[in-house]
């Protein structure tokens, strides 16, 4: 399980948390909807909101853009919550430079192989889209070291739980 299920088990253990909704020009996988797992935007949408300085961060990954709109982290925290991004290593860099206060946590996968393994076993990505996904999370792997904590998601429980303590303690809460 990769990082997407690290998170949600994240959110069901510190309900302190909110999730801040991407936006993205990829299209909708089956049962994705509009504002509850992606801001589904057009290029054009998408570049306007960039010209309009409307992203905290956004980055091009495997052929698309994502991006956290700086409106739905002000949503989050208009609701006194922290917020977790689920975001890539572009991103992370804009966000280390505009929010300097942020925590940032590496999820990295025990290997390649298992990397290939699970992105197969999601179903949704062409062998191509999955080629180009693993070549960009080897890039990745070369920045951890930018990044506050590393968590090495190779047993789901213990990740789980090195990320639960991780955040408590940065947020202020003890576990």
């Amino acid at each position: 399980m990769g990082k997407g299920t690290l998170i949600k088990k994240l959110l069901e253990r510190v309900p302190d948390l909110a999730l801040s909704v991407s936006a993205t020009t990829r299209a909708p996988r089956e049962g994705e909807k509009h504002g509850r797992d992606y801001h589904f935007l057009t290029e054009e949408q998408f570049q306007e909101r960039i010209a309009a300085k409307d992203f905290l961060e956004f980055a091009s990954y495997s052929g698309n853009h994502y991006g956290t709109l700086n409106s739905e982290l002000d949503r989050c925290l208009e609701k006194g919550r922290s917020v977790v991004l689920e975001i890539e290593v572009q991103g992370a860099t804009q966000v280390r430079a505009a929010r300097p206060d942020s925590v940032q946590i590496f999820i990295a996968p025990p290997d390649p192989a298992v990397l290939r393994e699970r992105l197969r076993g999601r179903g949704t990505d062409s062998a191509e889209a999955i080629d180009k996904r693993l070549q960009v999370a080897e890039q990745e792997l070369g920045a951890q070291d930018d990044f506050d904590f590393l968590i090495v998601n190779d047993d789901l429980d213990q990740a789980s739980d090195e990320l639960e303590s991780i955040v408590r303690r940065s947020i202020g809460l003890d576990s």
